[in-house]
């Protein structure tokens, strides 16, 4: 974006926007709520990147945002992506999830009860951002019944949701805060 191209267009100043191709939608349109929280998600997934936290999950947490913003376009083409050359999440950014999450698993206790979120701020921030992550799948996948939606989209967030509960424990273990289990009242 150049210095003298201004940000605002105006274009939106009725409560409509613009898909990728053109279609013009009003902005509670479940698309665009689909994409929205793609964006409130990443958006947590940068809070999180820019807390104290080891290189390697920065990295990682940085990979994600990339693929979220790829979601953010898909899910803002009301055609398939491949006719207008959009970039598309694949099958192997759902393997990189996966193999994080096999990776921190390894140094984790073992789970046999569900946990309450908290531990301490960043695992926090994990957990919320593994509710949004949440919200977004709920949203996604309510866009699939009626609109063309790739169903990788819908794994990748199912799985980011995994790996953000596992990067809430493996946080709260590498600071020495154990697992708060719930315990159900009788």
């Amino acid at each position: 974006m150049s210095n003298n191209q201004k940000i605002y267009t105006k274009t939106g100043d009725k409560g409509e926007t613009s898909l990728i191709g053109g279609t013009r939608v009003p902005k509670f349109h479940i698309r665009i709520e689909a994409y929205g929280t793609v964006d409130e998600l990443n958006s947590y997934l940068g809070l999180i990147r820019d807390q104290d936290i080891d290189q390697h999950i920065k990295e990682i947490l940085l990979e994600i945002q990339d693929r979220l913003f790829t979601a953010e376009s898909m899910l803002a083409c009301e055609c398939e992506p491949s006719a207008n050359k959009l970039p598309e999440i694949n099958i192997a950014d759902i393997s990189l999830l996966e193999k994080e999450i096999d990776a921190m698993n390894s140094v984790l206790p073992e789970l046999h009860s569900f946990i309450l979120p908290g531990g301490n701020s960043i695992s926090s921030y994990c957990h919320i951002a593994r509710c949004i992550c949440r919200r977004t799948e709920r949203i996604t996948a309510h866009l699939a019944q009626d609109f063309l939606v790739s169903p990788v989209i819908l794994q990748y967030l199912n799985r980011l949701s995994d790996y953000l509960f596992v990067l809430a424990r493996k946080i709260s273990f590498d600071n020495n805060c154990p697992d708060t289990l719930w315990k159900a009242k009788r």
